[in-house]
């Protein structure tokens, strides 16, 4: 909230209206789930606002819309400012090792890779961590054991 009150008294435009849509977002969970969403919840919303801005700035571009796509990536900059920074992938495999490890023997492969993902999002947020990395990741580590 703080961020939008300082691009409008700067007069920031881009900034301002980026921030204000992804406050909609939240303000619309808000109103969805009759509370206030945790943390996580708008930590979630923002990587999806990044993402949708990411890829529209790739169409842009395939588009030869270049004043389209610079002003989709300007976005981007300003939302990653507000996002918590994601977990390393040595920490994720430090996760990823102490939950196969609580496994039992015959239950550390690739056919139990719903119960590993299960159990490492019971100790982990979701919104810390890139989803794909940490399939990636423990598919690698089943996969040596």
């Amino acid at each position: 909230m703080e961020g939008v009150k300082t691009a409008m008294k700067a007069k920031d435009a881009v900034t301002s209206t980026t921030l204000r849509a992804v406050l909609s977002e939240v303000y619309a969970a808000d109103k969805a789930a009759n509370d206030k969403v945790p943390s996580s919840t708008i930590a979630t919303i923002l990587r999806r606002a990044v993402v949708r801005r990411t890829e529209a700035a790739a169409k842009f571009t395939e588009a030869s819309r270049q004043d389209l796509a610079k002003k989709e990536l300007q976005e981007t900059e300003i939302l990653e400012k507000f996002l918590p920074a994601l977990l390393s992938e040595t920490d994720i495999d430090a996760a990823l090792r102490e939950v196969i490890g609580s496994l039992p023997a015959e239950a550390q492969s690739k056919k139990n890779l719903g119960q590993v993902f299960k159990l490492f999002y019971q100790r982990i947020d979701r919104s810390t961590v890139d989803s794909y990395l940490v399939k990636q990741r423990a598919e690698l580590l089943l996969a040596q054991k």
